[in-house]
């Protein structure tokens, strides 16, 4: 699985600097860790502040897309806000070995978890030796 985010959805045109942490269009590439089993990968990414509804998974042509979007937050009452919350966007190019069909998802916490299993013709077997 190789990573093939996609550079323009950082593209920040005529943004006027000043002191803030995060402009409310900047989309950044959330950590992940990459396992793999007999039976596929598994992908964990770091998500903070993203629910179910803020959440796009889809597969595209072997792309896999991952894209969060952090919620409206309640601002009455707000005495100091240091940083922004931030949007998440990554891609990453699934090899043939993945059934992209059986691909599941689970959000618990701010971290999505990802089963790719392996197609049927990639998972390893065993030969059986037949002696004559």
């Amino acid at each position: 699985m190789a990573e093939k985010t996609v550079q323009t959805m950082n593209e920040e045109k005529n943004v006027v600097k000043r002191e803030v942490t995060r402009h409310p269009e900047y989309f950044v590439s959330p950590l992940v860790d990459i396992y793999e089993t007999d039976e596929g990968l598994t992908l964990l990414a770091d998500l903070p502040g993203v629910d179910k509804d803020g959440l796009k998974i889809s597969v595209d042509e072997g792309i896999l897309t991952l894209e969060g979007k952090v919620g409206e937050r309640p601002r009455e009452n707000l005495l100091m806000q240091e940083f922004e919350p931030v949007n998440f966007f990554r891609q990453f190019e699934l090899s043939e070995t993945v059934d992209q069909s059986k691909i599941g998802a689970e959000l618990k916490h701010g971290v999505l978890t990802l089963r790719l299993p392996k197609a049927e013709k990639a998972k390893p077997r065993q030969i059986e030796v037949i002696v004559s």
